[in-house]
């Protein structure tokens, strides 16, 4: 039996699914994504969810004509790689992708992509309106877009168009970023950032709050959970909207396009705290048309999605390809 392979590699979770020739998924398998000791057990968790998938699917690895790989970078295309990873590990520098799935499936058909271009791909070719212009942006473990334009996914030549990121919106540096630099959008507004954001903030001012400052795991679930009932926390909040929605209207004011689609766990766990914060500021920040911008259709698989579809359609999610 022909199918398709998907797999979606994030900081946090690694999947994989497997799709009949219409893109319907029949397998499925996940896990967590390993935080070292080295790439190769990232690499070897990618084979595994895959082989699982494809039992679950009642197909073999070498039953797929095809796959398609979304994942964290930045990535080395030529090589099929991720290079040292921002929101992994210092021990992990590299993790091979193209080739070992390559091998596993017996297919050369193996398309790699940033997620969040995996992403755009995935909300074009599931959408009832499959538009030319929109973008998909996760504010998640990381924050990254994938962007189509006329109806082409911007890929940059080494495949790391979309890490936006790592736009630097503060100029004054106040926070270093998991890559290394200052001022980053990633820095303030991703999960992982969200904590550390707030623990300078309230050293900066330290008022009373209900928010477990010093607990080691606090996280973002903690200042979402405190908001409406915790003062600070909702300052947190705001401004943390302030620096997704600069983010945004930069996103819009480079490509201008219709529709922007939200994903990642910040905003599907938090779409009331995260979108409409967002949406409120547009028309001060924006001078040029301001986009529909919404949760996204896929949910938590908009990768997984995209990765399918990408396989489907020979790397590019353009449904005149099937």
């Amino acid at each position: 039996m022909a199918c398709y392979v998907g797999v979606d590699l994030g900081a946090t979770n690694v999947r994989a699914v497997v799709a009949d020739g219409n893109g319907t998924i029949i397998g499925r398998s996940d896990r967590g994504t390993p935080r070292g000791p080295t790439g190769i057990a990232v690499t070897e968790a990618v084979l595994q969810v895959v082989r699982e998938a494809c039992d679950a699917a009642g197909v073999d690895p070498d039953d797929a004509v095809a796959a398609g790989i979304g994942s964290i970078g930045p990535l080395d295309l030529a090589e099929g790689v991720i290079e040292n990873p921002a929101n992994l590990p210092d021990t992990i520098d590299r993790i091979p992708l193209t080739g070992p799935i390559s091998k596993l499936l017996d297919t050369d058909r193996v398309y790699l992509h940033n997620d969040t271009n995996a992403g755009v791909i995935g909300e074009r070719f599931y959408s009832d309106r499959n538009p030319d212009d929109m973008a998909y942006l996760t504010i998640s473990s990381g924050i990254g877009a994938g962007v189509c334009v006329d109806g082409n996914v911007l890929s940059g030549w080494d495949g790391n168009a979309g890490e936006v990121g790592h736009m630097t919106l503060d100029p004054q540096g106040y926070r270093t970023c998991g890559c290394g630099h200052d001022g980053h959008w990633e820095a303030y507004c991703s999960g992982n950032n969200i904590p550390e954001y707030a623990k300078d903030l309230h050293e900066e001012d330290p008022v009373n709050t209900s928010l477990p400052i010093d607990d080691p795991d606090f996280s973002a679930v903690d200042v979402f959970e405190h908001a409406g009932t915790d003062d600070f926390a909702d300052f947190v909040i705001d401004q943390v909207a302030h620096w997704n929605a600069m983010g945004l209207a930069n996103i819009i004011h480079a490509y201008a396009p219709l529709v922007i689609f939200v994903g990642g766990a910040v905003a599907l766990n938090n779409p009331e705290l995260t979108l409409e914060p967002i949406r409120e500021r547009m028309d001060e920040m924006v001078f040029i048309n301001v986009p529909d911008i919404q949760l996204t259709t896929l949910g938590d698989d908009v990768v997984v999605q995209g990765a399918v579809a990408s396989a489907l359609t020979g790397g590019t999610g353009d449904r005149s390809r099937l």
